[in-house]
Formats: structure tokens, C-alpha cells, sequence
């Protein structure tokens, strides 16, 4: 009794796993941990009759001096594990490397006449041949038997897999699909290289090619290990096509359970795609498209959430900046206000008594011929914009902070050449100001949470309400810190006059000193001076409200406290000498923002 394939797993295969499983750990989730369940019992349960097949048959073999002894089907129980780690290591590179991406955004709606047809029969085409030529190889019996029978098991598979989800196969991204097949083969492939040197396992002379991809390593075991880490990959593919769908299309699936039975993926998958709901699949694009482009730190904080509250958040972001650019981005002074009474009526129309439900929110499910709302937007917004309201999940959300956020957007109206200070004259304006730009879409936000996770006591939801407010004005004060140039260049100062006076300014020489050429030293330190005054009120305001994440649902707690978090870093980076400006804010490096994020995830900040 030998422990030569012991070792193989002690040096080569468990340390990748224990290494995956500390990074992943704090994104896991129940849903992860399903699916890494459902992928390694189809592994062991399809590989364990072929694998003891070649044993048994004599294509390959185990010398009794490298393996402990007990086996399964006559498979030794280190080639058991074997099934196990590759594909639990295959799979948690797969989560984090997917862990990002959105997935409906690479759902695509299958048209009359497109080229999905032509590819999908293609790849069908090709695997067909490819079975056809592995049972002619198993047939001959001769030096080609093992790569026939490589083929002839994996490969319908992978002719099933690619049946079912080959428009996701090609959409996504290589990180999530390519890296995930590659790094894992290229490192399998150099573990076995040193195994079969070393004769841990052996293959027959007579059933193998004899061919190599480089010395010592068989062509047969490179193909080996390229097709069931394809096998893996496509599988979790698969599921994520599969979950995409049931999260996207609420008219085809009304309800999704946590954890979906196998019956209810294959059903999304046999969806067929030109039933899929294309303006809702081009809205979520946009509206991801606009969190990329402009929140860095929400963007990342996005990718924790989960299912379809991770959508409605996304959509509520994208309508939040909608509205901002339509009241910022105009070319006339009377153009903004028409924007704004157009929001105004949208959010009239969208919470009539015509789409009110009992309980005094709008019913469950927007419908084009019932909603007023969806018709104004189709009717009055720009191509860009309308799919966002129109996917606006209001019948999730009070009526009252879209109402105070459009406020918001109407003090920002009063700014001008003549009061650059606009309506902020006091801290307390400037407490009411963030209140109705931040406060009011952190409300927003928990109640999208409290939604998604239902349960949460009365009393409890006002305290998480009255908390994700404040927290809402701490992000903004930490927004108003880091973009004083960037005010300045547009003309606005959100520093309350009083806070001004005391460095002996006016809101006027402010925007000045930021705006001409290179300032003095003396002004500049009077700029930090007041920056360092909002970082320590918004502080205030995130000491006393953080606590509260944790009376939120669980599944909902590291996510926000990503989301806090990775905003509040840019509130510490300004608070440090020296702090890094790019296009004129302060940034927090990649690096830095994904350590904060992980470290969030973990626990609270203590």
C-alpha cells in the first residue's frame, strides 16, 4: 500500500482549493454553494461507470504501490476525490471570476432569420461528427481506443450543454469562460506530467497514440483534462443561463425560489429565446452600462447583491442618473424645468389610483396596456431613457422619496451666475439638500431589500429607514468633499456660507480661487480646511447610522456594508495627505477597492 496519489492531492490539488476557498468564502453564497454541489454530484455520478469502465477494461491502471488501497468500482477512492477537487477548484475560479457580471445583460433575443440558428447548428454539426468518429475509433480497437473513448463520453455532454445554452456561451465575456477552462487545464496538465513521470497512474501502450503534447505528457490526458474542465464550465454556464432567464422574465416565472429545482432550470432553458422580452433585456444593459461608466464604487458593490434585487438596484441607480442627466444636460434655462414636470407627471402616472393596489402600492407587475406611466415614458423620454422608467420597479417602492428627489434635483436648479451658493446657506440646507439627493435613494434601496427578504418587524423598518437615510447623507457630504472642483468648474458651491465665512470666504471668491489657473497655497489650505469640515460631518452621519446594516436581512448585510463601504473609502482617502486625483476627484485604487470590498464582506468595520 503506497500513498504516491495521496501526495499527488496533498502538494497539487487540495492547496488550490484551500487558497480559492479563503478568497471566495466571504462572497459565498447559498445559491454558490448549491450549484457547487449540483456540479460535483453530476461529475462523480457521469465520471464514476466510464472511469471504471477503462479500469476495469484495462485501458488504464493504478500500480498497487501509489494508492492506499480502498476503491469504488474498482476506481481508487484518490481518483474518487479527483472528480471532486477538479471540479470544485474548476468551479469556485469560474464564481470569482464571474462574480462581476450581471448575467441577463448577456441574455440575447433570438429573432427570424439571425445567424443564432446557423451557429447553434454548427456547433451541433461539429460534435456529431466528432461522436461519430470516436465510436469508430472504440470500434477499431486499436491504438486510438482511449481517445475514442474520451470523446465518445465527453463529448455528448458537451453537445447537450452547448444544445441549451450556446447563445450565453458565446456572449459572455472570456474572463468568465475562457480563463476558467484555461488556467485550471494548463495546470492539471503539468500535475500530470509529473504523475505520469513518476508512475502514479498508468495507460496501456496498446489503446493510447503514442502521441505528446510535450514530454511526458500523453496527447489523450491533455485532451482529458481540456474536455472536463469544458465540461465543468459549460455546465455552470448552463445554470447561469439558466437563472438569468428565471431572474429576468418575472411574465414567464413569477416567483424564483432561492434555490431552484433542476426541473425549473431546465424549464428556463427551454424557454425558447424569441420569447425572451428584448426592451428588458436592452434596459438592464443600459442601465449596468451607466453604473460602469459612473459609480466605480457601486458597480463594484452591485456584484454582492443578488437575484432580482441586484436588478431592481441596478435599474433604480440608472434611474436616479437618468434624471440627473436629463435636468443637467440641457442647452436652454426653461429646458431642465420641463424635464423635471415630466419626472413629476411619470411618477403621477406610475402611482395612480389606476396601478394601486390594495395595500396603496402599485400592482406587481408593469404591464404597457394597464400602466399610464409606461405610456408617457414611451411617449414624452428619449430612446436612451425610457427603458429605464418603463422597468422602474415603483410598484416595490413608496412614492414619497421619488418625490423628494426630484425636490433635490429642483435645488440644484437654483444655482446660477448671480447665487453660485444656490438654495445651501446653512448646514442645515445643506442637511435637507443631501437628505433629498442621497437620503431619499438609500430609502429607496431598503425598501427594494426589505421587499426581496420580506419579514422584517414594523418597528424595525422605520429604525432601518431613519438609518439608510442618514447613511444616504453621509455618502453625499463624502460626495460634495471629493467633486469641489468639479462643482466649482460648473459654477456651484454646496459649502454653507457660515463654514465660508470663517476662512474668510464668499461662496463667489470659492468658485474662483478653484476655477482660475493654479491657486495659492494659502487658498488651497483653506479648501482642505473645509473639505476636512464635510468628510467630519459626513462621518457623524455614517457613525450613526452603520450600526443598522446589521438589522437588515442577512443575505442583504455584506452587501450594503460593500456598498457603504466602498463609498465611505473615498471619504478616508481624502482625509490622507497626499490623497490621488484623477479628472479631478479623488480616487481609491483598484487594488485598495477590492481589499475594501472583501474586507466588508467579512464582517463589520470595527
Amino acid at each position: 500500500m503506497g500513498h504516491d496519489y495521496a501526495l499527488v492531492h496533498a502538494k497539487y490539488t487540495m492547496p488550490p482549493a484551500l487558497l480559492l476557498s479563503i478568497i471566495y468564502a466571504p462572497l459565498c453564497t447559498k445559491l454558490d454553494l448549491y450549484k457547487i454541489g449540483f456540479l460535483v454530484t453530476i461529475a462523480v455520478a457521469s465520471t464514476i461507470p466510464w472511469d471504471s469502465y477503462l479500469i476495469r477494461t484495462g485501458i488504464w491502471s493504478y500500480p498497487p504501490d501509489v494508492i492506499l488501497g480502498p476503491t469504488l468500482f474498482d476506481i481508487p477512492l484518490e481518483e474518487v476525490f479527483f472528480f471532486v477537487i477538479q471540479t470544485f477548484n474548476t468551479t469556485l475560479l469560474y464564481l470569482l471570476l464571474s462574480k462581476p457580471i450581471l448575467h441577463p445583460v448577456y441574455l440575447v433575443k433570438e429573432k427570424k432569420g439571425d445567424s443564432w440558428t446557423y451557429i447553434k447548428v454548427i456547433g451541433q454539426l461539429a460534435a456529431a461528427l466528432t461522436i461519430k468518429k470516436a465510436a469508430q475509433y472504440v470500434k477499431d480497437g486499436t491504438e486510438k481506443t482511449y481517445l475514442g473513448l474520451i470523446l465518445i463520453w465527453a463529448v455528448p455532454f458537451l453537445l447537450l450543454l452547448w444544445s441549451l445554452a450556446y447563445q450565453f456561451l458565446i456572449q459572455l465575456p472570456p474572463t468568465s469562460t475562457v480563463i476558467p477552462i484555461a488556467l485550471p487545464t494548463l495546470y492539471l496538465w503539468i500535475v500530470d506530467t509529473l504523475a505520469m513521470k513518476r508512475g502514479t497512474w498508468v495507460i496501456e501502450s496498446g489503446t493510447k497514440t503514442g502521441w505528446v503534447l510535450w514530454p511526458g505528457l500523453e496527447i489523450e490526458e491533455a485532451i482529458f483534462f481540456l474536455l472536463t474542465n469544458c465540461l465543468i464550465v459549460f455546465g455552470l454556464v448552463a445554470f447561469d443561463n439558466a437563472t438569468a432567464i428565471l431572474n429576468t422574465f418575472p411574465a414567464h416565472f413569477r416567483r424564483v425560489p432561492d434555490l431552484p429545482s433542476p426541473v425549473l432550470l431546465v424549464r428556463a432553458l427551454l424557454l425558447p429565446a424569441s420569447a425572451y422580452d428584448d426592451d428588458r433585456i436592452i434596459g438592464i444593459q443600459q442601465a449596468v452600462d451607466r453604473l460602469r461608466k459612473k459609480s466605480r464604487s457601486f458597480y463594484l458593490a452591485s456584484s454582492t447583491f443578488q437575484g432580482r434585487l441586484r436588478i431592481d438596484l441596478v435599474i433604480l441607480y440608472s434611474f436616479c442618473r437618468v434624471a440627473d442627466d436629463l435636468i443637467d444636460s440641457t442647452d436652454t434655462s426653461s429646458e431642465p424645468r420641463e424635464w423635471l414636470q415630466k419626472l413629476k407627471t411619470y411618477l403621477d402616472l406610475s402611482y395612480s389610483d389606476a396601478v394601486q393596489g390594495k395595500d396603496g402600492r402599485a400592482v406587481d407587475a408593469k404591464d404597457a396596456n394597464q400602466d399610464p406611466g409606461i405610456l408617457y415614458a414611451e411617449q414624452q423620454f428619449p430612446q436612451n431613457a425610457k427603458l429605464t422608467l418603463i422597468l422602474l420597479p415603483t410598484h416595490r417602492m413608496a412614492k414619497e422619496p421619488f418625490y423628494e428627489l426630484l425636490k433635490g434635483f429642483e435645488m440644484d436648479l437654483t444655482f446660477g451666475s448671480k447665487t453660485p451658493s444656490g438654495p445651501i446657506k446653512t448646514e442645515a440646507d445643506l442637511d435637507l439638500y443631501g437628505a433629498r439627493v442621497a437620503g431619499t435613494v438609500a430609502l429607496l434601496c431598503i425598501q427594494l431589500v426589505l421587499f426581496h427578504y420580506p419579514g422584517t418587524s414594523e418597528s424595525r423598518a422605520k429604525l432601518l429607514m431613519a438609518a439608510g437615510h442618514d447613511m444616504g447623507i453621509a455618502l453625499q457630504y463624502t460626495n460634495i468633499a471629493r467633486d469641489l472642483g468639479v462643482d466649482a468648474r460648473d459654477g456651484r458651491c454646496y459649502v454653507p456660507a457660515g463654514w465660508l465665512k470663517k476662512e474668510k470666504l464668499t461662496s463667489e471668491s470659492f468658485i474662483a480661487g478653484l476655477k482660475g489657473g493654479t491657486p495659492e497655497a494659502f487658498f488651497l489650505k483653506k479648501v482642505e480646511t473645509v473639505r476636512q469640515r464635510l468628510l467630519e460631518r459626513a462621518f457623524t452621519f455614517y457613525q450613526n447610522s452603520i450600526g443598522a446594516i446589521e438589522q437588515l436581512p442577512y443575505p442583504a448585510r455584506a452587501p450594503m456594508r460593500v456598498a457603504v463601504e466602498s463609498y465611505m473609502q473615498i471619504a478616508r482617502e481624502l482625509q490622507r495627505p497626499g490623497y490621488k486625483v484623477k479628472g479631478g476627484r479623488a480616487t481609491v485604487p483598484v487594488l485598495k477597492r477590492l481589499w475594501v470590498a472583501w474586507s466588508a464582506l467579512i464582517g463589520p468595520r470595527r
